[in-house]
């Protein structure tokens, strides 16, 4: 399907967005940064970043969507026990339904919802996906709309072919990546120089803390590493996603030789059908570039153009 590239406003670069905490699930404290935008004529939105990551990694998404001369409010969260959200230690604090009900506090917080008509749009990107999933069926008809960056559909124990201990025991970083903050940035810059800018040097920087040896280590807690991971592969996305009433986007970064991922995706959107809730509409990027995960980085104007199809 078509996005509407055309309408999607060109990135302010002298944008700041505020940061604030609200209370979140138990009371621990959720962090979101808030881009601003127009007022209430359109759904605003609520992005969800995915795992390791923080809400930085929207930036090139929301120079483009908020601000004072933008067209949609957009809002950006850090997942408890990501970026400066709180990182309880409880038994169950990083359930689904606890990470739904954060987005909820968010949503409130923010004051996303009021005086508006059409409730908002969330954006999650890959685990922030099955997050947003989770928290649309928590806002039932104050949603008006998802959107699905490169995950959300598929069990993940079914994508990727492991459990939660093997999935846990490969996402370390190489030694060498992490033996300076030079040459944790110099690798990621490697993933695609073009798209490299102050913004993604943030993005990166934040998903990192320095020690006093010049190592770097995850900022994301290890405890809420694991404990989300054991999340992301309870999720059973036919069954949660046959649950949203409001209407679903997809974007697939890219796929297997055998088509697993557009397969999954079909799935899922005929469990909606089923449902009576219509099916996932979607889009795929194979028209050639770099087609890594991070489609915020590599595509940020089509993920901008989809949000902007979202629910209006």
């Amino acid at each position: 399907m078509d996005l509407p590239l055309a309408d999607v406003p060109e990135p302010d670069v002298s944008l700041e967005p505020v940061g604030f905490m609200v209370a979140g699930e138990g009371g621990d404290r959720i962090h979101f940064l808030d881009w601003d935008g127009p007022p209430a004529s359109a759904p605003g939105v609520v992005a969800i970043h995915g795992l390791g990551q923080t809400a930085w990694i929207w930036a090139p998404v929301a120079r483009r969507l908020g601000g004072p001369h933008g067209v949609r409010r957009f809002v950006a969260m850090d997942l408890r026990g990501h970026g400066l959200s709180d990182a309880p230690t409880e038994d169950g604090a990083y359930g689904l339904g606890a990470l739904a009900s954060d987005v909820v506090a968010v949503t409130d917080g923010s004051g996303l919802l009021d005086g508006a008509a059409h409730g908002i749009v969330l954006a999650g990107h890959g685990f922030g996906a099955i997050v947003a999933a989770r928290a649309a069926v928590l806002l039932d008809d104050r949603c008006a709309g998802i959107v699905l960056v490169d995950g959300g559909w598929e069990s993940i124990e079914s994508a990727t072919g492991m459990e939660a201990d093997e999935f846990l025991r490969g996402i370390d970083e190489p030694p060498e990546v992490m033996r300076s903050m030079s040459a944790f940035l110099a690798d990621r810059r490697r993933f695609d120089p073009a798209s490299w800018d102050a913004d993604q040097e943030r993005a990166a920087r934040a998903t990192v803390v320095e020690t006093h040896a010049g190592r770097v280590v995850p900022s994301t807690r290890p405890h809420a590493t694991e404990a989300s991971v054991r999340a992301m592969f309870t999720y059973g996305p036919a069954a949660v996603l046959a649950e949203v009433h409001a209407p679903v986007m997809a974007l697939i970064a890219d796929d297997d030789a055998t088509g697993s991922r557009r397969r999954a995706l079909e799935f899922a959107s005929a469990a909606r059908v089923a449902a009576g809730v219509g099916p996932v509409a979607s889009r795929a990027f194979f028209d050639g570039g770099p087609l890594g995960h991070n489609l915020m980085r590599y595509r940020p104007r089509e993920v901008a153009a989809a949000i902007m199809d979202t629910g209006v």
